[in-house]
């Protein structure tokens, strides 16, 4: 019996010896979850009020806002026209592409409440938000980054702003980035000043 038991025992040895690397390994992570894009709505909740900076209200008032409806313009036409474009620039991807949010992602991608309509979006610049939204999540920079927040640069400006563009004008970073600035105030600035009690 004696016999038995350490033949089993060098057989469980010789096995788990014998047993390949790759199992011995952790399994590999889980392949990282592609962000959908939530629309502007979904940003506008937190980023419309004043005291917080208005984020959504300097988009609206930007030519962002309106980068979609631009294009159904008899000039944009024009100009669509000239570079090629046969039809309705609101229905081409080659004009589509950076006068809205998201254009050629795939569809499950897309939320509900998401609108081509409202043209160049925040998540054009600041990468599709489903990850990122929530507050506990906004709260922390370095969070909301590695939920997919993009802290956008002169490069994702250029993605559009550059000499493809058939309207392309000199793009200036330094300049255009502090015309559309909407930062988020500090909490000392954002809370009103409130006099001592005597």
């Amino acid at each position: 019996m004696r016999k038995i038991a350490l033949a089993a025992l060098a057989l469980l040895l010789c096995t788990l010896i014998a047993v390949p690397a790759a199992f011995a390994q952790a399994p590999p992570p889980a392949a990282k979850k592609d962000h959908s894009y939530i629309g502007t709505d979904g940003c506008k909740l937190c980023h419309k009020v004043a005291a917080k900076g208005d984020q959504y209200g300097k988009w609206l008032a930007s030519p962002h806002a309106k980068a979609y409806a631009v294009l159904a313009d008899p000039k944009a036409k024009e100009v669509a026209a000239k570079a090629g474009v046969t039809g309705d620039p609101q229905q081409s991807e080659k004009c589509l592409s950076c006068h809205v949010t998201a254009c050629g992602v795939k569809s499950e991608l897309i939320g509900l409440k998401f609108k081509k309509e409202d043209g160049v979006g925040c998540e054009s610049c600041h990468g599709p938000g489903s990850d990122y939204k929530d507050i506990s999540t906004m709260k922390d920079k370095a969070k909301a980054i590695a939920a997919g927040l993009v802290m956008p640069t002169e490069a994702t400006c250029k993605t559009c702003h550059n000499e493809k563009s058939p309207t392309y004008k000199p793009f200036d970073f330094a300049k255009m980035s502090a015309v559309i600035a909407h930062p988020y105030p500090k909490a000392a600035e954002a809370k009103p000043e409130t006099k001592p009690k005597s």
